[in-house]
C-alpha cells in the first residue's frame, strides 16, 4: 500500500478511536469518522471492507496497545504493585481531564454497548482487558503473591480502575479515582 494510503488508513483509525471513545459505537457515524479523518468517502470501504465493525475493532486494538504501552512504561518504573496502580490511576485521570472528560477507558463504552451482539468487538474488548489483567497479575507475582490469588486480585484491581473511570467521567471529577486509590492501597496491604 502506498504511503498516502497508509496515512489515510491511520487517520481513519485515529478519528474512530477518538469518536468511539467519546460517543460510543452507536453514537459514532461513519460520515463523522470520514470527516474527522479528512478522508475521501470511498477510502473507508477500501481500507475497511468489513465496514464499521472492522474499523471499530482496529480502533479498539490501537487504543488497547496505547494502554498496554502505558502500563509497560509505568511497570518498569514502579517498585511495587501499589506504585504501579497509583501511577496508572494518575495517568488515566490526567488523560481524562485533558480531554474534558470525553475520554475514560478507551474500551469500556464499546464493551458495554456491543459485547452481547458483536462477537468480533466483544473479543477485542475481552483481549484488551485480559492483557491489562495479565500485566497486573505479573506485577503482583513479582511482589511475591502466588499466581492464583494474584490473578484474582488483579481482576479486582482492574474492576476498581474501570469503575473509577466510569464514575469519574460521569461525575466529571477525579474524586472516584482518588477513592479507589485509597481503597486499593488498603486491599494491597491487607
Amino acid at each position: 500500500m502506498a504511503i498516502k494510503g497508509d496515512q489515510t488508513r491511520a487517520r481513519l483509525i485515529d478519528a474512530a478511536r477518538t469518536l468511539v471513545e467519546a460517543r460510543g459505537y452507536y453514537g459514532t457515524g461513519l460520515n463523522e469518522v470520514i470527516a474527522a479523518g479528512h478522508a475521501p468517502k470511498g477510502s473507508l470501504y477500501h481500507h475497511f471492507p468489513g465496514g464499521k465493525d472492522q474499523l471499530t475493532a482496529e480502533a479498539l486494538t490501537a487504543s488497547a496497545r496505547e494502554i498496554d504501552a502505558l502500563i509497560k512504561t509505568l511497570t518498569e518504573a514502579a517498585p511495587s504493585t501499589q506504585a504501579l496502580l497509583e501511577a496508572m490511576l494518575d495517568a488515566l485521570a490526567d488523560r481524562m481531564e485533558e480531554a474534558g472528560y470525553n475520554k475514560g477507558c478507551p474500551i469500556a463504552t464499546v464493551a458495554l454497548e456491543v459485547a452481547a451482539t458483536h462477537d468480533e468487538l466483544q473479543k477485542v474488548c475481552a483481549d484488551a482487558y485480559g492483557g491489562w489483567q495479565r500485566a497486573l497479575t505479573d506485577r503482583l507475582i513479582l511482589d511475591g503473591r502466588a499466581p492464583g490469588p494474584a490473578d484474582d486480585l488483579a481482576c479486582c484491581l482492574l474492576a476498581m480502575i474501570e469503575g473509577a473511570l466510569v464514575l469519574a467521567r460521569a461525575r466529571r471529577s477525579r474524586e472516584p479515582i482518588q477513592k479507589v486509590r485509597r481503597s486499593a492501597a488498603v486491599l494491597l496491604n491487607a
